[in-house]
């Protein structure tokens, strides 16, 4: 349990190349407006072979609609199949336009193009930029399709008569501000973090408020923008990106958002989230927020004044938590103090040392680790508390982790204390449940429970006694939940409460639940906002 895994300082990783695709000459030859495409929206058009909804791909040589290689692997297929073999030197070469190799398609839901020849995906065009012009065309078609099932619903929802029925069918049809997150292949990861720290208000609302990158003029005055490598790697801003996702997520226009402009960055400045495996969430969040920090500290697409200064308003001074250098709003809403003591134990020297934190991780103490759900009777439940407490209690370090004495000038046996010496304006706490053994990474399924509102923090403070009882009450906002027995698969969704309602984030599909239903999750990342003082004091650290 070292301090560099609680508050570790990731660095910006370079950028990495993405090479152009060569085989789009050969095989991109749709022309929108003469293709009679499929009807209802791309997202959920049917395999040709199938009949699967899920993961539609399209091809764009014959326009034909194929699942995914996570889905039965029929867009593969299809272009395995049509591979001309390879010709005879002794036979003619056969002319270019009867080489289509069906080798290049399209995702139907995040519009991203992939090459099987390259086995990578496209950031490319052709000369008459047709794989735009496809991309554009079936926006169109998901957007019509979308106003026009939102409409529908409106139109039931006017109906008195109707709205319990559709409460009791449709879930959350009451609300329709609450936007899903379409999956672009295994990002249920990105789309819990980001559905719940949508939910943080302060967070949120600062993003929401930074004005946009200026319009783009000309012909392309007022599209979307989409990012490819004539583009420039500067033109590349997380902040930008995320500020635009959260502005999508909570307007109430759409079910669902496809956050693929967002991805894109990602995979442009986070190597490590490239490709369509599962990630873990908890990685994802820290790179996510430490990268925000770093851009706004760098200022925000070259203008300074997006940085975070401590007089904004809702944020006082006392909030400021600097994490390499400058503060932001990331360290400002997020970071706290942890103060670190370890004591030799041959010479009884103590050596003291403050680390900033943007969240904390917790061990389940192990005498749980048998304990599975809450319903069980096999001994008492692990609460939120007990991780807390094995947190900061003292702790006598193993041979592996002997302490450098200063006095002793030799590494010696020594115990480690930690005191939270500043508490975060939000509280992220998250429960370590994978473990690495020789051979793989295992689950801890155990059941902690924890409390939706009131979590009080003031006894793990370094001294607790000098302040007053029940002012450092934190209600928790948000959790992102792991379902499934490894990181490396199974699903994350996220629960979020929004202006009083809690809200079930599965993806693209968003339901109102209930606080019972909350509290039974086994947590895997949890959002508590520090409850506002009557008073208004902010000098209580």
């Amino acid at each position: 349990r070292s301090v560099l895994a609680r508050a570790r300082r990731i660095q910006l990783p370079k950028l990495c190349p993405i090479m152009e695709c060569p085989h789009l000459c050969t095989s991109v030859c749709i022309v929108p407006e003469l293709v009679s495409f499929p009807s209802g929206s791309p997202s959920s058009w049917c395999c040709g072979v199938c009949r699967s909804n899920k993961s539609p791909w399209l091809c764009l040589t014959c326009f034909g609609v194929h699942c995914g290689r996570y889905v039965n692997g029929h867009a593969k297929k299809h272009y395995e199949d049509s591979q001309s073999p390879v010709p005879s030197p002794k036979k003619l070469e056969k002319p270019e336009s009867e080489n289509f190799q069906h080798a290049v398609c399209m995702d139907c839901s995040s519009y991203s193009t992939y090459c099987y020849r390259c086995d990578d995906f496209v950031v490319n065009d052709t000369k008459l930029c047709l794989v735009q012009k496809v991309r554009e065309h079936l926006q169109n078609l998901e957007n019509s399709a979308l106003s026009a099932e939102l409409h529908k619903k409106r139109k039931l929802m006017d109906q008195p008569s109707l709205q319990s029925k559709v409460l009791k069918v449709n879930g959350s049809t009451t609300t329709v501000c609450a936007t899903g997150l379409r999956n672009l292949g295994n990002t249920c990861f990105m789309n819990a973090i980001l559905q719940s720290l949508s939910n943080v208000q302060q967070f949120c609302t600062y993003f929401r408020e930074l004005p946009a990158m200026e319009l783009r003029s000309g012909k392309t005055a007022g599209r979307r923008s989409y990012h490819t490598r004539s583009q420039g790697e500067s033109n590349v801003s997380l902040v930008e990106e995320f500020r635009k996702t959260l502005c999508a997520l909570w307007q109430g226009s759409q079910t669902a958002f496809s956050p693929e402009s967002l991805f894109y960055v990602v995979w442009k400045i986070m190597p490590n989230f490239r490709g369509y495996q599962q990630q873990d969430a908890h990685e994802f969040m820290r790179y996510l927020l430490d990268l925000l920090h770093l851009e706004l500290q760098d200022g925000f697409n070259g203008i300074r004044h997006f940085v975070f200064s401590p007089e904004s308003p809702g944020l006082s001074t006392a909030t400021k938590c600097c994490i390499n250098g400058a503060s932001t709003v990331v360290t400002a809403i997020f970071g706290g103090v942890l103060q670190n003591e370890v004591n030799c134990l041959i010479c009884g020297t103590e050596s003291r040392k403050f680390d900033p934190f943007l969240d904390l991780s917790l061990d389940i103490p192990s005498q749980f680790h048998i304990k599975q759900c809450k319903n069980q009777e096999n001994g008492p439940v692990c609460t939120l508390q007990d991780c807390l407490q094995s947190f900061t209690d003292l702790e006598e370090l193993d041979e592996s982790e002997l302490y450098m004495c200063h006095k002793c000038k030799k590494k010696q046996k020594s115990t480690k204390k930690f005191w939270i010496q500043k508490l975060p304006k939000v509280l992220c706490l998250h429960l370590k449940r994978f473990h690495w053994t020789a051979y793989l990474r295992n689950k801890v399924d155990t059941y902690v429970q924890f409390p939706l509102r009131g979590l009080d923090m003031q006894c793990y403070l370094l001294e607790p006694e000098k302040f007053e009882p029940g002012i450092f009450l934190y209600d928790l906002v948000a959790v992102v939940v792991h379902h499934g027995s490894g990181v490396g698969s199974g699903h994350y969704t996220a629960y979020a409460t929004h202006e009083g309602r809690w809200f079930h984030f599965n993806d693209s599909t968003v339901t109102l639940t209930d606080e019972e239903t909350v509290a039974k999750a086994k947590a895997y990342i949890l959002f508590y906002v520090e409850r506002t003082c009557k008073s208004g004091s902010d000098n209580r650290l």
